[in-house]
């Protein structure tokens, strides 16, 4: 019994001696939440109601502020990193974002008092994005801010940091652009699906370039032009450097080999890549949505030659497609590509524009947005 009381007795003297819990929000902490708040519609983001947390500074309880606090700076930093719409049909494109512990991250710029660096970094930094926010806060026409905010928004889709040196297709566009340690290096044009066959929004990792390449037709093609081609006409499809047993129609390398002289190896789930074609008049047109989906590239064994950065000449490539074989040659490092689709934003030359909403994925977004799916933005 006299065991007991002592324990007791200890406990309580240690909580009268305990100093009283500091409260994780300082008043500058809380001032820079309310900043970064009133700042997200300049991001085209939905302005973050404070009520509760207005109240709860009110009641002067610490720990409700802090609660509150914590709770809205979690709401803001996931519309900054992640984005506030959830329709995201179509946008196969893997956010890595969304394995960070946000939680963690806030805590820690609430312990080094940097937690306004923190809100504002957690927005897009690519340069397309800085030319959209910019494009937004200047405009007044309101179907071309939605226009923005959407592209915007499609931004926060994207992985925060794609790498120093990778691919970036814009299928609205029709153009792929290099770029080498964070700064874009080169553009081409490109071809891209009808609107029948779209071409689809992913990421994949480019490992080499294959030189004359084979085609291997897909089914859908085989029944809407090849197979016929090779019933009626079968000398004349062999004449275009056709095979087919057991039900698989291939193409041999060549000149007139869909793939053209080059493909790029990068294996994803939708059997869409970029290559050549043997078809270049059709990039003097304008829209150029001819293909089945894949991408097709203007000039594309300068492309490839870029992608080599310096290890391979066009004269090494030239000499390859002169051999005929079929060669996949690696590239020195792999290279990520993201296949995208913006509406808006930076062409290759750096100027500013607005693109053809070529399969209505907008107007997708601005549905998802009146049923209830998404968030507006």
């Amino acid at each position: 019994m006299k065991r007991g009381l002592l324990a007791l007795c200890m406990l309580l003297t240690a909580a009268q001696a305990a100093p009283e819990a500091k409260p994780q929000w300082s008043v500058a902490a809380l001032g820079e939440l309310r900043t970064a708040v009133d700042a997200a519609p300049a991001e085209a983001l939905p302005r973050l109601d404070t009520a509760d947390l207005d109240a709860a500074w009110q009641s002067s309880d610490a720990a409700r502020v802090d609660r509150e606090a914590t709770r809205l700076a979690l709401r803001l930093a996931k519309l900054e990193l992640l984005g506030s719409a959830t329709g995201r049909s179509g946008w196969k494109i893997v956010d890595t974002d969304a394995k960070i512990d946000l939680a963690a991250e806030l805590s820690a710029a609430l312990a080094e008092n940097r937690l306004g660096a923190f809100l504002a970094g957690l927005n897009p930094q690519h340069p397309d994005y800085l030319a959209l926010r910019s494009a937004y806060a200047g405009e007044t026409d309101a179907g071309k801010r939605q226009t923005l905010a959407r592209n915007m928004e499609r931004w926060r889709w994207m992985p925060h940091d794609l790498g120093g040196d990778y691919l970036l297709v814009n299928a609205a566009a029709y153009e792929v652009r290099l770029w080498r340690g964070g700064k874009q290096v080169g553009a081409w044009r490109v071809i891209v699906g009808k609107p029948s066959t779209p071409t689809p929004v992913f990421n994949a990792v480019v490992t080499g370039v294959n030189v004359n390449p084979w085609w291997n037709v897909p089914s859908n093609i085989v029944r809407e032009s090849v197979g016929s081609l090779i019933r009626r006409n079968p000398g004349l499809a062999r004449a275009r450097g056709y095979v087919w047993s057991g039900g698989q129609v291939r193409q041999k390398p060549g000149a007139n080999n869909a793939l053209g002289y080059m493909k790029l190896v990068m294996p994803n789930p939708y059997s869409v890549y970029l290559h050549d074609t043997p078809n270049r008049d059709l990039f003097e047109r304008d829209p150029r949505a001819f293909s089945h989906g894949c991408v097709r590239v203007g000039d594309a064994l300068d492309f490839a030659t870029a992608l080599f950065g310096g290890t391979r000449s066009r004269t090494d490539i030239d000499a390859l497609v002169a051999k005929g074989d079929s060669v996949v040659v690696d590239l020195p490092r792999q290279l990520p590509v993201y296949v995208t689709y913006f509406t808006a934003g930076l062409r290759g030359d750096g100027s500013f524009a607005y693109f053809p909403d070529i399969y209505g994925r907008d107007r997708k977004m601005a549905a998802a947005v009146n049923s209830g799916q998404a968030c507006p933005v």
